[in-house]
C-alpha cells in the first residue's frame, strides 16, 4: 500500500502534520510508513542518526515554509526533538503560534 500523500489543502491539523513528518521519515530513512508511530524515538526506534535528523528538519522547513509564515527549526530546538511526537508537537505549536499563509 503506498504512503499517503502529504499534500493537504485545508488547514494543518495535528494529523496532517504527523503525515508530513512520517512521509519525510519514510523518504529519508527508507522505511515503511506503517513502521512509524508518534511514540517512537528517532535514535532508538528508527535508527535515525544526526544527519537524518538534519535532513528531516531541512525537508520540514522546505515543505512548511510554503504554508506557514516564518517556519524554522533552530539548532537549539533540534536537541529537544527526541521522538516523532516531539517533532509533530513542535511543528503544530509553531503553526498555531504563527498562522498559515493564504
Amino acid at each position: 500500500m503506498p504512503a499517503e500523500t502529504h499534500v493537504v489543502d485545508g488547514p494543518l491539523d495535528r494529523d496532517a502534520i504527523f503525515a508530513i513528518v512520517r512521509d519525510q521519515l519514510v523518504d529519508i530513512l527508507e522505511i515503511d510508513p506503517e513502521n512509524i508511530s508518534e511514540g517512537q524515538s528517532f535514535k532508538d526506534d528508527l535508527n535515525a542518526d544526526s544527519l537524518a535528523l538534519v535532513e528531516l528538519v531541512d525537508a520540514l522547513e522546505e515543505e512548511l515554509s510554503e504554508r506557514t509564515v516564518g517556519f524554522r527549526i533552530e539548532d537549539e530546538d533540534l536537541a529537544d526533538l527526541k521522538t516523532v511526537r516531539d517533532a509533530v508537537d513542535f511543528v503544530y505549536a509553531h503553526v498555531l503560534a504563527h498562522g498559515q499563509k493564504g
